[in-house]
């Protein structure tokens, strides 16, 4: 039975802001989009000093900070929007699995966006995190990446019918981004588990087994990272019956609901591709076993030719003195004749049954 192991960022007090991710020297930045269907305004490089002036409650905000290493920064912005320490402590520790806590003026909702490595097996992860608060969606990002430019260019050219809805509908935009990045990954994924299968048909390199595990191990980490993000997307979906909450539209509960199928449909995906890793596996270890049976089945067949040709040099090699085949003048050739004859007559008869 594999062991528990206790991880560093288990050991942060919930009071206790630590951010416990890989990127702790990156610099922290702010950007905002103030944005209505008739009107943006974009800022960069933003202070928590400009919130005041550069925040429109009329309009929608989305206010997005990259890089996590500033605990001032995340404190600063917790204290402006009044965020509860525990939902910070929640967004600086990367080691939380995904949830999602709503009451009944706010969501949060944090989510893993993993991606695979460039020429490598291996598959990289980050934290990404999302609260709408008071009309205002802030998303927390551990560094600076292009998940979200897609979206960025809708706001700027008035593509689509981002501008036209609110905070709720622009976190389904910024989730169904960050669930692409499964798709691709999966995507990866299938790539190299189809190479596998086809080396494991032609060569019995252990080195295949070592990568069937890797990829298998990190089938298993996508699918621990789609299943909570599959509960909490149905617990958004559960949220239209309840009075409690009221950031979401009762119009955009559709679009989480679709976000659902999406991660059941990615689980089916991992499900499917870890059932061909498995006989990937297996034909591996057939393999294996089948050239293992070939090469016994060489041996036993050489066994079986010099079993009556030991025997015959093992009567001629006693040391009687009245052996009368000593005597023949041609016997020796005569032996050797016999012996080749019974070899030619085994392997004419192993033939005949396909033993070979």
């Amino acid at each position: 039975m594999r062991k528990i192991k206790y991880k560093k960022a288990r050991k942060v007090h919930p009071n206790q802001l630590e951010y416990t991710g890989k990127h702790k020297k990156l610099e922290s930045k702010m950007q905002l989009f103030v944005y209505d269907d008739l009107d943006f305004t974009e800022y960069q490089d933003l202070a928590i000093s400009d919130f005041r002036e550069c925040i429109d409650n009329t309009k929608t905000n989305w206010l997005n900070l990259h890089g996590l290493s500033d605990i001032k920064t995340v404190e600063g912005i917790g204290e402006f929007f009044d965020i509860d320490s525990f939902l910070l402590s929640d967004i600086l520790n990367t080691a939380r699995r995904t949830k999602m806590e709503e009451s009944a003026s706010s969501l949060f909702f944090n989510i893993k966006s993993i991606l695979p490595t460039e020429n490598s097996d291996n598959i990289s992860s980050e934290q990404i995190s999302f609260l709408i608060k008071d009309g205002i969606l802030i998303s927390f990002q551990e560094k600076s990446s292009d998940f979200f430019t897609h979206i960025r260019e809708r706001i700027r050219t008035h593509s689509g019918v981002v501008r036209t809805k609110k905070a709720d509908y622009l976190l389904y935009l910024l989730l169904d981004a960050v669930m692409e990045n499964f798709y691709i990954t999966i995507e990866d994924e299938e790539e190299k588990v189809e190479e596998l299968i086809n080396l494991s048909k032609n060569s019995t390199d252990p080195d295949i087994l070592v990568r069937i595990e890797k990829h298998r191990d990190n089938l298993s980490f996508l699918k621990r990272s789609i299943i909570p993000l599959r509960d909490s997307l149905f617990g958004i979906k559960t949220l239209k019956d309840d009075v409690v909450c009221n950031v979401i539209q009762m119009d955009s509960y559709v679009y989480f609901s679709r976000l659902h199928q999406k991660s059941l449909e990615l689980l089916e995906q991992i499900e499917s591709d870890m059932e061909m890793l498995e006989g990937a596996s297996n034909f591996f270890f057939s393999a294996q076993s089948h050239k293992m049976n070939e090469i016994m089945k060489t041996l036993t067949i050489v066994s079986a030719i010099f079993i009556p040709l030991t025997f015959i040099v093992g009567v001629y090699g006693m040391n009687f003195d009245y052996m009368p085949e000593l005597r023949y003048e041609n016997g020796y050739y005569t032996v050797i004749g016999i012996m080749i004859l019974i070899g030619i007559l085994m392997i004419f008869y192993f033939k005949k049954r396909k033993w070979f």
